[in-house]
């Protein structure tokens, strides 16, 4: 090994040591460093650092917590003082209502052991209080990877200021303070507030702008974010980012490590599921000790009216607060053959000033970015961008844009083409409709499992709000990030499965409020057996991104239920048992685990002699990623409902030529037994391969539903004829 050549070389090398919550470092070595540092004793992995991707007047109402209610405290307001909650973010913009204290706010909890740091336009003196109680930055990473940040090129801050705005929309999404009259130039209007908005919050910036405004994410400076925030005291992780497929294992990543960690300490970690959809087996952050949130929409449309020569009339979504006239024109007086891209202007042509351009996505094909791109070129008045009805997502851009499906696109080009001249069309400003569309609608970019490095974890978990959601914004940043964008707001609408994240993160921080003792494990498995498939006119969910139902992959266990998660019924624990078995699988040695795990009387880390698949994990899901032939299968419940006497009763829907045995059919719960178990016996009926079906069990009382997605795939048309009559146990 080429070791460090003097001590002062070896302090030069290293950015950052991880000490508090768990042991390791990040430093500058070469391959031959790197490959003998692994090779040492008592190292569990060594793994080069890599860039992630960062992945609300309306939603909290949706999902039914509401605030007027003049019979009871609202739950919101009733939970959340003694909570902290640390978001991974690109910073806080402080001077926002969303962060300041809400009324009768009590002392900062004693067991907070954070700081809020100084920097460029950050002053903890000011802009810290007894709501944003933390707030600290990392650059060390970003700097490594991408240079020294630029202050004089570069608009960001060397502090835990936010620029690029997403994390100030997440932390106001999460734990938001109660704010009347916010909106987006009137669009969306009403109160905003987070899930829980009395809860604290603790800022961790480690993300940030480089010089195109695209955000970057150092995995070193996660770390050392995990690390603070562990030692800090946060009680909930909000991580709004993600690694693009392919997966790497969960401990050479700073995600899976960091949230291993959280997680033995108490710490509920919530991350986005990824904006990779609809493809399947894109979902990211699938360890099974942390919650991974799809994205979905909520009942409310922002419609926009298009009047063609006042004779046709098209209704479509946009952030349209001011009317557009024009001439309505095809790309092709601009671009070459006629797509919508930069690439494609026809720089002698006339200025595109006073038109209207309609683009359709499937010519070149056009993405939306590159259609707002061009057309902002041509300098046209606006946009009427088509594209398919299932992955229609309006957002805020520079050029004033109406999105319409393909029926009603076509209905416009038929009409431009029949009239002698170009036609002239008014664009109504937009208009706020609350409760006229099914919802939710899972969101056409929200990834999709099954997990690609765990098959046998359902991911995600649960989805939750992430489409159009209007959250805080820096007052001092447009809302596209455009540099040639002038307008400057207070709130802002954001789409991706990073607003559905801190929804989820938001509940759980309620529901730890409510429940003190209960662990990760508990808290996810609220959420998930709580879940629901059903829309407001009560038809199964749909899947954007096509026109059929949703299922598991798509959804998780369903829409969170914040209320129902508050009063479970039963709860599927992981043990530190269950995480042993999960590394084992995985690969790690008994030495190893040893490293890992905490140290926990009577708990046995050396890997079972019969192995065992990861579909005997105490998780609240049932997925068996290769059913061949019959299995049993062990789950765990623990009463936490009110009733200490109470039993509970199974109902089955099997999955699709799958035969489900529970036994027992009945779980009995008293004050001296509060812990039941029972075996799930699959037996495959057909001939498959590859194919996932779809069941639930679900366990009722008369009062709770706790509800567990089954997912079963098939794979006996390669054995032999008597195979299906087989049987074996993996108990």
């Amino acid at each position: 090994m080429e070791y460090a050549r003097s001590e002062e070389d070896a302090k030069q090398s290293m950015l950052y040591s991880y000490k508090h919550s768990f042991s390791g470092f990040s430093a500058k070595l070469n391959s031959t460093q790197a490959t003998a540092l692994a090779k040492m004793e008592g190292v569990i992995s060594v793994f080069r650092s890599k860039t992630l991707q960062l992945h609300t007047t309306r939603s909290w109402d949706f999902v039914g917590l509401t605030l007027d209610n003049n019979k009871v405290t609202p739950l919101q307001l009733a939970f959340g003082d003694d909570i902290v909650v640390g978001m991974f973010d690109t910073g806080i913009w402080p001077e926002s209502e969303s962060f300041w204290e809400e009324p009768r706010m009590k002392p900062i909890p004693s067991t907070w052991r954070g700081e809020c740091v100084k920097g460029d336009r950050f002053d903890p003196k000011t802009n810290c209080n007894r709501k944003l109680i933390g707030a600290r930055y990392y650059l060390k990473g970003f700097e490594e990877e991408n240079g020294p940040l630029s202050m004089s090129g570069n608009p960001e801050y060397q502090s835990p200021r936010d620029f690029l705005g997403h994390g100030t929309h997440t932390a106001s999404t999460a734990v938001g303070s109660i704010v009347k009259n916010a909106s987006f130039f009137g669009l969306g209007l009403g109160t905003a507030r987070g899930g829980a908005p009395r809860a604290r919050l603790a800022v961790y910036k480690i993300c940030w702008a480089n010089e195109e405004f695209n955000s970057v994410c150092s995995e070193i400076d996660i770390l050392a974010a995990f690390d603070d925030a562990l030692h800090d005291g946060v009680h909930i992780i909000s991580a709004s980012f993600g690694p693009r497929p392919p997966m790497l294992p969960l401990f050479e990543t700073s995600a899976g490590i960091g949230s291993f960690h959280a997680m033995q300490l108490g710490i509920t970690v919530a991350f986005s599921a990824g904006n990779e959809g609809p493809d399947p087996s894109l979902v990211t952050n699938v360890a099974p000790w942390s919650i991974s949130v799809a994205a979905s929409s909520v009942d409310r449309m922002f419609r926009t009216q298009i009047l063609v020569d006042n004779s046709l009339s098209i209704m479509g979504e946009s952030f349209l607060p001011t009317e557009i006239k024009g001439k309505l024109t095809d790309p092709s007086m601009y671009f070459e053959h006629g797509v919508c891209n930069s690439d494609n202007y026809m720089n002698e042509s006339k200025s595109a000033v006073g038109k209207v351009v309609v683009c359709f996505s499937t010519d070149g094909p056009t993405l939306i970015d590159q259609a707002v791109a061009a057309v902002k070129t041509a300098n046209a008045s606006g946009l009427i961008f088509v594209e398919p009805m299932t992955r229609q997502t309006a957002d805020v851009e520079i050029v004033p844009t109406v999105y319409v499906n393909f029926e009603q696109g076509t209905q416009i080009k038929n009409y431009l083409f029949e009239s002698p001249s170009l036609p002239r069309v008014r664009i109504i400003p937009t208009k706020t409709i609350i409760g006229k569309s099914p919802a939710p609608t899972v969101a056409d970019f929200s990834s999709r499992g099954p997990s690609s490095l765990t098959p046998d974890i359902l991911k995600p978990d649960v989805t939750a709000p992430g489409v159009s959601i209007l959250a805080a914004w820096p007052h001092d940043t447009s809302p596209t990030l455009s540099p040639s964008d002038e307008r400057r707001v207070r709130w802002n609408f954001q789409s991706g499965t990073s607003m559905s994240c801190p929804h989820v993160s938001g509940v759980a921080a309620l529901i730890k409020s409510a429940h003190p003792r209960w662990s990760p494990s508990a808290i996810r498995s609220a959420l998930i057996t709580t879940a629901y498939t059903r829309d407001t006119t009560s038809d199964s969910i749909l899947a954007g991104g096509s026109m059929k139902v949703a299922d598991p992959f798509d959804i998780g266990a369903g829409h969170i239920n914040p209320l129902k998660a508050l009063d479970p019924g039963l709860v599927y624990e992981m043990k530190t048992s269950d995480y042993i078995l999960f590394l084992c699988n995985i690969g790690y040695t008994q030495e190893n685990i040893h490293k890992m795990v905490l140290p926990c009387p009577g708990v046995d880390t050396s890997c079972p002699k019969v192995p065992k698949s990861n579909t005997n994990i105490n998780y609240p899901s049932i997925t068996v990623s290769n059913l061949k032939s019959t299995m049993t299968i062990k789950r765990t419940v623990r009463n936490v409902g009110h009733k200490k006497n109470t039993i509970y009763f199974a109902s089955i829907v099997k999955p699709d030529g799958v035969e489900v045995f529970i036994w027992p059919r009945a779980l009995i719960f008293s004050w001296f037994n509060e812990e039941n178990s029972y075996y799930v016996t699959l037996k495959p009926l057909k001939k498959s391969q590859g194919r996932y079906d779809f069941g639930e069990i679900v366990w009722l009382d008369g009062f709770h539903k706790v509800r567990s997605p089954l997912v079963v795939c098939v794979n006996t048309t390669d054995d032999s004829s008597d195979s299906i009559a087989r049987t074996s146990s993996s108990i």
